[in-house]
């Protein structure tokens, strides 16, 4: 008999060819760069009326931006290392302890290598992570309704009433700039990602809570839809990564306030150090106080900013964005306004809660028109850039 003929076996297709890190890199900058140029005009607005301002009333428009308010207190650290309290006239005592690490570290390091002062170098932090920041909302923008949505997004950031605080040496643009990476990253699946990008930004910013609470809601409803799917044969191994990257996440925030109770002997040391400056978490009674001690018009006129605010979390609920960014966007508000401390600090506490942003920059592009959305976002520009001046050549925020 013949011999039975020998099966073609069909040679499996090559893997798709994967692109070098720094070409993906780059391709993914060249994406953005109509966002980060729409930042960088928007924000250039507000440097200018501030040089102006400033030059008109005889001050150092740099001097302003660096070596002001939390500015000082980051850059003594950066200098001196922790140990710095000051006396205030009514008794309490402002401990540098209440300012987490990561930006004084980088501060020192760029001053050690470069002809940059702690100043200088709490510029360029700043400068560069506003960058970075945006990149990562448009990133964020641009993967949940497109690249016209993410330009808007970043724009919008970039004309919040006080983004001028995003040109400043503080922590906001740092922090948002991991934040909005991590948040990427979760929407990707980069779960170990996300995590690692946490537990920087909580050695940044208290505000980190809020980060990680998006990460750890989200991997608790994956788990919970399963559970109840009945698809728990293995659940552990399908979803390592989701559980590495949670655990990992907090660990940032919680290696500081660990540091700051070995340090002061006390396990809610650094809970009393923010409590000595005005800064414990009350539920919104101090909110609710400075409302009420308010002159009719501020009352009215800040019981209307507070609806407003709550209408625009409302949208982003029924804009049914994702879980991560919804649960951040409103746990960043939530932390801003539940604490005890200054009110004319909470619009800045809230600037990283750029989610918050993301109806109006749906609905800007409802225009249908280039030309309209850039006007609207030249008008807020301006406006932003003279309240911006204003308060910085003034005693601080009204």
């Amino acid at each position: 008999m013949p011999a039975a003929p020998s099966p073609q076996i069909t040679p499996a297709p090559p893997p798709p060819e994967r692109r070098p890190v720094g070409g993906r890199v780059a391709a993914a900058l060249t994406e953005a760069a109509p966002a980060l140029g729409a930042y960088a005009a928007v924000r250039i607005v507000g440097l200018l009326v501030l040089w102006a301002a400033a030059s008109a009333d005889g001050k150092d428009a740099l001097h302003l931006l660096s070596e002001r308010w939390d500015s000082v207190w980051y850059q003594r650290v950066a200098g001196s290392g922790y140990g710095y309290t000051a006396t205030l006239p009514d008794g309490s005592i402002h401990s540098d302890l209440a300012f987490f690490p990561l930006l004084p570290a980088l501060e020192r390091g760029i001053a050690e290598v470069t002809p940059l002062g702690l100043a200088g170098a709490g510029l360029l932090v700043a400068w560069v992570a506003a960058l970075l920041a945006a990149w990562g909302i448009f990133a964020v923008g641009a993967r949940l309704y497109g690249r016209r949505a993410g330009v808007v997004l970043v724009a919008l950031w970039g004309v919040y009433p006080t983004a001028f605080v995003q040109s400043m040496a503080y922590t906001e643009t740092l922090f948002t700039a991991l934040a909005a990476w991590s948040l990427y990253a979760a929407l990707t699946r980069r779960w170990i990602v996300a995590g690692g990008l946490c537990v920087l930004a909580g050695l940044t910013r208290p505000s980190a809570v809020a980060l990680i609470a998006a990460l750890a809601v989200t991997a608790a409803v994956v788990l919970v839809r399963e559970y109840r799917s009945g698809a728990t044969d293995g659940i552990v191994r399908r979803h390592g990564r989701m559980l590495l990257g949670v655990v990992i996440a907090p660990m940032g925030w919680l290696a500081y306030v660990v540091f700051v109770a070995v340090r002061e002997g006390s396990p809610f040391a650094y809970f009393d150090v923010q409590a000595q400056w005005g800064n414990s978490i009350d539920g919104g009674a101090a909110l609710a106080s400075f409302v009420l001690g308010l002159p009719l018009p501020g009352m009215l006129g800040l019981c209307a900013a507070l609806a407003a605010l709550g209408w625009l979390v409302s949208l982003c609920v029924r804009q049914r964005q994702p879980l991560p960014v919804l649960v951040y966007g409103i746990a960043v508000v939530v932390v801003s306004l539940i604490g005890s401390g200054y009110f004319g600090s909470r619009p800045r506490l809230m600037m990283p809660a750029f989610p918050l942003l993301l109806p109006p920059a749906v609905a800007l592009l409802r225009l249908r028109s280039t030309a309209r959305t850039v006007a609207v976002l030249a008008v807020l520009a301006v406006a932003s850039a003279v309240y911006g001046a204003w308060t910085l050549l003034g005693s601080g925020p009204p």
